[in-house]
């Protein structure tokens, strides 16, 4: 992988994986091979990197028998073992991809505070830097300042913005949107969604409604419904991961604030309980620090780069 690529995702798991090393090779300080005992402080330590109970568990069940066929010995074979089933459940997620239709709508989802509006923007962004052409569509029209906040995002980036005032129906702003994009033959229409209306009830009820606004213009669109969760929230972003998921059928997630947490192992028990690829990580605040996630080379930074 590229040096630069591998730097951000190196530098975003750094406090993760300076937990992780150096309870590693704490283990293996006292004695050289691993026993019982061990492997219970490695499975808490396994958790306390917010890799959950139920992956940990696993994981510790995989090293039991890989140990039994003498495959782990030392902290690098422990590693190499952990990488090798880390990628395995990671791997759970990838879809296989098909021509794209045009346009592709992608709907955004997740709570406030998670950095939902400038993540589309940086993808956006991306998307303009490919020579694609992009439509945005401010369909959170509760949030006060988020219309205004993506139309500044859209001016910023180049990509034209659909919206209407203030407290307006989110799903007439993806109906507009939707024909919008079709009629100026787009290649990407993203629609913003709220955060947060007055129960997730409401809320999950307001997403359905826009899916099935946007699929009478666009038929099966949304084509990807992507959920972003902010990694420092460790395992609550699980249970919000879920609950998106049932109701609208999550098809990506977009894990942002990697950089600043020690909880990064999360992206894991993620994919785990949902086997819905994570697309993208947020490394920093720049658009170029939101990168396309690597399987191995999340690994790598997670463990250490002698992985």
């Amino acid at each position: 992988m590229a040096d630069g690529l591998w730097s951000k995702i190196g530098k975003g798991l750094a406090k993760t994986r300076q937990m992780l090393s150096s309870g590693l090779e704490a283990l293996f300080f006292d004695q050289a091979t691993l026993d019982a005992k061990t492997l219970d402080h490695l499975e808490k330590l396994l958790i306390g990197s917010d890799l959950g109970v139920e992956v940990a568990g696993r994981l510790i069940e995989g090293l039991k028998a890989s140990i039994g066929r003498k495959e782990v010995s030392d902290l690098a074979s422990l590693k190499k073992r952990l990488k090798s089933y880390i990628v395995t459940i990671l791997e759970k997620g990838v879809v296989a991809h098909s021509s794209p239709p045009s346009p592709v709508v992608v709907l955004f989802m997740g709570v406030n505070g998670v950095g939902k509006t400038t993540t589309i923007a940086k993808r956006a962004c991306q998307l303009k830097k490919e020579g694609k052409k992009v439509l945005l569509s401010a369909s959170d029209t509760f949030r006060a300042g988020a219309i205004e906040q993506l139309s500044i995002w859209g001016k910023r980036v180049g990509a034209d913005l659909i919206c209407h005032q203030a407290g307006a129906d989110p799903s007439a702003v993806a109906f507009d949107a939707a024909q919008a994009a079709c009629a100026r033959k787009v290649d990407y229409l993203f629609i913003d969604t709220a955060g947060r209306l007055q129960t997730k009830y409401n809320l999950m009820e307001e997403l359905k409604k826009i899916k099935r606004v946007v699929a009478k213009v666009i038929p099966d669109a949304p084509h990807e419904r992507i959920l972003i969760l902010d990694a420092t929230t460790g395992q609550n972003a699980i249970s919000q991961g879920r609950l998106f998921h049932e109701a609208i059928g999550v098809t990506g997630i977009i894990l942002t604030k990697l950089d600043t947490t020690a909880k990064g192992g999360v992206v894991v028990p993620i994919v785990e309980a949902l086997s819905v690829p994570v697309t993208h990580v947020g490394v920093g605040e720049g658009v170029d620090d939101l990168i396309p996630f690597n399987i191995d080379a999340f690994a790598e930074a997670l463990l250490g780069e002698s992985v």
